[in-house]
């Protein structure tokens, strides 16, 4: 059996199951300039967004995370995700500790709002780009070391509310569906999740070229563990060594009504994120790509 059809079969029962489409919770930036929680809500749901990154708040500010909870639950948008960008395996300790306890506020934020999930990537051994590749983020060492750091955070705050989550990176572990679920097994943690970005994932010609297939591999194999994904799209940028961009949705290959139907037969409803555009037009552009795509796949939204 070839893995497009491995993994067709598996998502097809999946949805046998039981596990219908349900309407997806899209979300993105705004553009709003205001502090206040009430009218950063409003916005959301004037852009037909019923997800959103949270706002910006401190944990020792108590009364603005209730309000933020309040607010936006007033107007059903779900706070997707806390983001904490930050190296949690930066090769300076003292850097690699303050950065842990970032994390750890982050996830407490999380906690805090009861957002869907506080996502970090795993971080690099790279000594220049917190983000960028090295031979080491494909090894057992930076397995165990990512394992150690999400039992820390996750023990530090014994989150009931929310998950904590690692992205997937091309070059960097977890890249794919196996890895990921190697991740999950080792971490063993009930609060331990999956925050989907399709476009990660794609990191060699087979993968671009067979975008489909993969997106339905990544959610039958790690869809029980999904709590928020992103959406953004890929092209192929002409040269003579393999170099994918990431574009507005709608401009490169990406099989977005793949994506979608997948997302709408997930157990929860796991946000739907715009992100990485360059202004509000983009966003406009992709929203606008997502909703059709969205129409010709029989997926609405919440």
């Amino acid at each position: 059996m070839t893995r497009r059809a491995f993994s067709a079969a598996l998502l097809a029962a999946r949805v046998s199951q039981g596990q219908s489409r349900r309407p997806v919770r899209l979300g993105g930036p705004i553009f709003v300039k205001s502090d206040d929680p009430a009218e950063l809500a409003r916005e959301h749901r004037r852009l037909g967004y019923s997800a959103a990154y949270c706002p910006a708040v401190e944990l020792k500010d108590a009364d603005r995370l209730r309000a933020i909870q309040k607010a936006f639950a007033r107007e059903n948008v779900v706070i997707a995700e806390v983001g904490a960008w930050v190296n949690m395996l930066d090769a300076d300790a003292a850097k690699r500790r303050d950065n842990l306890d970032y994390v750890t506020n982050r996830l407490a934020i999380a906690e805090a709002v009861g957002a869907r999930c506080c996502v970090d990537i795993a971080g690099s051994y790279n000594p220049d780009y917190w983000y960028g590749a090295h031979p080491k983020n494909l090894s057992q060492e930076f397995l165990d070391a990512t394992v150690e750091n999400c039992r820390h955070l996750i023990d530090a705050v014994k989150p009931s509310r929310t998950l904590f989550t690692i992205e997937m990176m091309p070059w960097s572990i977890p890249n794919g569906p196996d890895s990921y679920l190697e991740l999950i097994r080792a971490v063993d943690r009930k609060a331990f999740a999956v925050h989907m970005d399709v476009c990660n994932a794609v990191n060699s010609p087979e993968r671009f070229y067979k975008n489909g297939a993969l997106i339905d591999e990544l959610f039958a194999k790690l869809g029980r563990w999904i709590a928020s994904c992103h959406a953004k799209d890929l092209a192929w940028i002409p040269e003579y060594n393999v170099h994918f961009q990431e574009v507005v949705p709608g401009r490169g290959v990406m099989d977005y009504q793949s994506y979608l139907r997948n997302v709408a037969a997930l157990p929860v409803d796991a946000p739907l994120m715009l992100e990485h555009l360059k202004n509000a037009q983009e966003y406009d552009e992709g929203r606008a790509y997502i909703q059709k795509n969205a129409a010709a796949a029989g997926v609405t939204f919440a």
